[in-house]
């Protein structure tokens, strides 16, 4: 069941995901030319809401380290922010290729870290104007393409599982002491969701 049937919206959870992940990013510029991105931001309406996004960020950030050494999205993404022509169709084009596969957790969180890193090579660029166009593009691309499958897959709270394993895949390089203070960290967070979630339900 979705999350709308707990008093929670799947809508509102992921235009605020997108935000959180693309503010979170822009936290390590040092420009002056950062916009504010509250005059687009939505609203949360509860508690659990707030911290559903602030975990799923968290994990989004954790995934999106392998992106990182992917040289051809780190091509794409320097494609929307360079080159000439219409910016919406190279952000498209970058979507589609997160995609092209089909739709998972892991590639929802993927598209929202490449919004992200987006966002700061365009303040990078000097065209801090695009960042809200960023931000507007992928939640466009979230309702239209995005917010039915999630829906479909039990929304929001059903992601935590698949997005603790795809964490827990990108940290297998560090050290078997922080490996293991990762694990009960998601871990902790998935059961802690699980928790939130069934209260919600009674209530």
């Amino acid at each position: 069941m979705a999350c709308e049937g707990n008093g929670m919206s799947d809508e509102r959870i992921g235009e605020a995901l997108i935000k959180e992940v693309i503010q979170e990013e822009l936290r390590d510029v040092t420009s002056e030319d950062v916009p504010p991105l509250t005059p687009l931001a939505v609203e949360l309406k509860t508690v659990q809401e707030q911290k559903m996004v602030t975990q799923l960020g968290i994990m989004i950030r954790i995934i999106g380290d392998r992106v990182k050494e992917d040289k051809e999205f780190q091509d794409a993404i320097d494609g929307v922010a360079c080159c000439s022509g219409s910016k919406w169709d190279r952000f498209k084009d970058v979507a589609d290729k997160v995609f092209h596969h089909g739709i998972t957790w892991e590639r929802i969180a993927v598209l929202f870290y490449v919004a992200g890193k987006l966002a700061v090579r365009m303040v990078e660029a000097h065209l801090p104007q695009s960042v809200r166009e960023i931000l507007m593009w992928t939640v466009d691309f979230f309702r239209n393409n995005l917010l039915g499958w999630i829906r479909e897959h039990g929304g929001w709270i059903n992601s935590f599982s698949d997005l603790a394993v795809a964490s827990m895949q990108n940290v297998s390089s560090l050290s078997s002491h922080s490996y293991g203070l990762i694990i009960i960290f998601v871990a902790g967070l998935a059961i802690g969701s699980l928790i939130t979630w069934r209260l919600i339900r009674q209530l």
